[in-house]
């Protein structure tokens, strides 16, 4: 699999699409390469959610990856949030815009949805940055807390963990966020 990827020719020949079941294995290997960056997942869960995930795909390869997930919430549908994970590049396919390309795709799909807010827990906020994403104290993204990092095993609390946190709010539901603390702030 680790061929070098030249940066030219090397976008243009890799297809980011949406993931299908003999996808898995090449899922599982590269998530397991970013094991340091990345939440663990079972080949298991991978299987389970694959209809959540993208791939980028060269010479019959997955060299890129990302998921995404609906978090739960207490007030059913008044609030939904969905998370970007598991975003990851072969580190012989990067600079040639993957990370980009996969993250516009899985944008595109969440938006179908309408949630009020897209979160991701990263190591590089500068690059979620370039989408819009915002960096927000992790004490606001609660639902995360409870339903993912307190089982991480790498750090004793998701408040010592060093992932920044980032959200970002669709145009429309900001608008209407901004809409509604004016009219409060007028009553």
């Amino acid at each position: 699999m680790n061929k070098t990827l030249s940066a030219r020719g090397g976008a243009r020949s890799t297809r980011v699409r949406e993931a299908r079941f003999a996808d898995a294995a090449g899922i599982f290997d590269l998530i397991q390469r970013h094991k340091h960056e990345l939440v663990p997942r079972s080949k298991s869960d991978i299987l389970q959610q694959m209809d959540r995930f993208f791939v980028a795909e060269r010479a019959g390869t997955v060299v890129g990856v990302v998921s995404w997930g609906i978090l739960p919430e207490l007030e059913h549908g008044k609030h939904p949030t969905v998370e970007i994970k598991s975003l990851a590049v072969d580190r012989k396919a990067r600079g040639l815009g993957l990370g980009r390309r996969l993250v516009e795709k899985v944008l595109e799909r969440i938006r179908q949805f309408e949630p009020e807010q897209i979160i991701a827990l990263t190591f590089l906020p500068d690059f979620f940055r370039r989408f819009g994403f915002a960096e927000t104290p992790k004490a606001q993204l609660m639902h995360k807390i409870y339903t993912g990092c307190v089982n991480c095993t790498r750090y004793d609390s998701p408040f010592t963990c060093p992932e920044i946190a980032m959200s970002w709010a669709p145009p429309a539901i900001a608008a209407r966020a901004k809409s509604k603390t004016r009219r409060e702030q007028k009553a």
